[in-house]
């Protein structure tokens, strides 16, 4: 499904971000990237959205190279992929349902879909008494549902999330980290950057570590060992 082949990635700054990266991710699989920060985790992320484009290698979804995709093409590749972020990115002067909503919007779904999809997805990530509450008035677990419910609302085959946890405290991290393996288990494949030592841990799912952009362990039911 997902395949990085010899990936390399220089930035104008000579700084070397990922060095000769491979790995492939088969669907409905659950993958943890793991390593500090600076080690290549966001870039590999922004590459297969791409987002940014490699300077050697080459990123492939369902068997496409991504960068041999035209503008158009790579709207339609990133309507397969739902992105969650440490931040949220929610909109502020947008309700729970609004945010939500606005992702489907914007691929123009008439509203009678759009409500159905948007309430359906919202009692998912368990939020459906804050369809009318905005961000404010959210607490952070909520948030991260939130942008969860957003990315998983055009039923995405992956969802990536980087560092989705970064900002929550013990009790909701848990929260979060449930969620997304419900959703791995309805069937789609998620992919997780992070340096939560102990989250990792406990998924016992396959763990692949960077080290200087260099890939340095990639083991199934993996441990955070850096």
């Amino acid at each position: 499904m997902i395949k990085f082949e010899n990936i390399t990635k220089i930035y104008l700054s000579d700084t070397v971000a990922l060095d000769c990266v491979s790995f492939q991710v088969k669907p409905k699989e659950f993958v943890s990237i793991v390593g500090k920060s600076g080690a290549g985790k966001t870039t590999l992320l922004k590459l297969l959205m791409a987002e940014e484009k490699p300077t050697e290698g080459k990123v492939f979804f369902d068997g496409t190279d991504v960068n041999s995709l035209k503008n158009n093409e790579v709207s339609f590749l990133r309507r397969k992929i739902g992105s969650v972020f440490q931040d949220y990115k929610l909109l502020p002067s947008k309700t729970t349902y609004e945010n939500v909503a606005y992702a489907l919007e914007v691929i123009g779904l008439p509203e009678e879909e759009i409500s159905k999809e948007v309430l359906q997805v919202l009692e998912i990530v368990g939020l459906s008494d804050k369809v009318n509450n905005f961000p404010a008035q959210l607490s952070g677990g909520e948030r991260q549902r939130a942008a969860i419910a957003r990315a998983l609302v055009h039923r995405p085959e992956v969802i990536l999330a980087d560092e989705p946890t970064g900002n929550l405290d013990p009790y909701h991290t848990s929260d979060i980290i449930n969620l997304l393996l419900r959703i791995n288990e309805m069937g789609t494949t998620v992919v997780l950057a992070t340096h939560d030592k102990e989250t990792i841990n406990n998924l016992k799912k396959r763990v692949i570590t960077l080290e200087k952009g260099k890939v340095i362990r990639d083991e199934e039911e993996g441990r955070f060992i850096l």
